[in-house]
């Protein structure tokens, strides 16, 4: 499994966290690769440019999963693949949603649509140039000319949202909506209202996800559950098992396990 990360060009950064690529060679004999995508307040552009998925549904079905957009979503998702795969994405914040495709947030929560019916012509031409690039390099180059000519085209966001949501990504200091929305000069109702614009989801859904990922940043670091479930701001042991199982699907002891599909990219070099 090889998992790395293609910092963007300065001008994106404020919108584009990073590009990331996961590529795995499977071998002869080996089964079928499945992996798990857990709940994520931010957005992922994600092509893939080497072998398909499939996307197993709660039925037990399977359907053809395309490349495409993967909004903010507080819900996870499994695919499965029997062969060799490339992946290149992008991972972005959640307001870039609305800097980028002019559309809030709130619209595209839990979605995951394909380039075409989400850009149309655009979307289709990305797709085939990124797919016929050489290399993760000039992808990346690719992905940004593409989003800086889309930057340009619409008007600037609430930059005190934008601040918010930064914070609550970013740091653990705030942990109540009470808190942010008094500390950004705003009345609790304009807060939620113009943070889930931008952010996606209500702000205490998103502090509930960053709560989470805070915790997940600290897989393999060896320490107790009960510590990082401290650490991270949950106060009784149930709320913590109780959003981990919400969000990945599975028990915070096998999560944290190293065992639980998705997780094999942070056991790589």
């Amino acid at each position: 499994m090889k998992y790395y990360t293609i910092p963007p060009p300065e001008i994106l950064k404020p919108f584009v966290r990073f590009f990331w690529v996961l590529e795995h060679e499977l071998r002869e004999g080996e089964p079928q690769y499945v992996y798990r995508s857990i709940a994520d307040g931010c957005t992922e552009l994600v092509f893939h440019y080497r072998a398909s998925f499939d996307e197993l549904t709660a039925r037990g079905g399977q359907e053809l999963s395309k490349s495409g957009i993967q909004f903010q979503t507080n819900t996870y998702r499994r695919f499965v693949t029997g062969e060799s795969f490339g992946i290149f994405g992008a991972y972005l914040y959640p307001f870039a949603v609305p800097r980028f495709f002019n559309i809030p947030s709130s619209h595209t929560s839990n979605l995951a649509l394909d380039y075409d019916t989400f850009l149309g012509s655009a979307g289709r031409e990305l797709e085939e140039r990124i797919m016929l690039a050489p290399d993760n390099q000039n992808r990346a180059r690719i992905l940004s000319d593409f989003l800086l000519m889309r930057l340009r085209n619409h008007v600037p966001v609430d930059d005190r949202i934008i601040t918010s949501i930064r914070q609550v990504i970013h740091s653990s200091q705030y942990k109540t909506v009470a808190q942010l929305a008094d500390v950004f000069n705003f009345s609790a109702r304009q807060f939620d209202r113009k943070f889930k614009a931008y952010a996606g989801f209500s702000p205490k859904t998103y502090l509930r996800l960053m709560r989470l990922h805070d915790a997940i940043n600290q897989y393999g670091s060896n320490k107790p559950l009960t510590q990082i479930a401290l650490e991270c701001g949950y106060y009784d042991q149930s709320h913590f098992i109780h959003d981990v199982k919400t969000f990945t699907g599975y028990h915070p002891g096998f999560y944290f396990s190293g065992k639980a599909e998705g997780t094999e990219f942070r056991n790589s070099d």
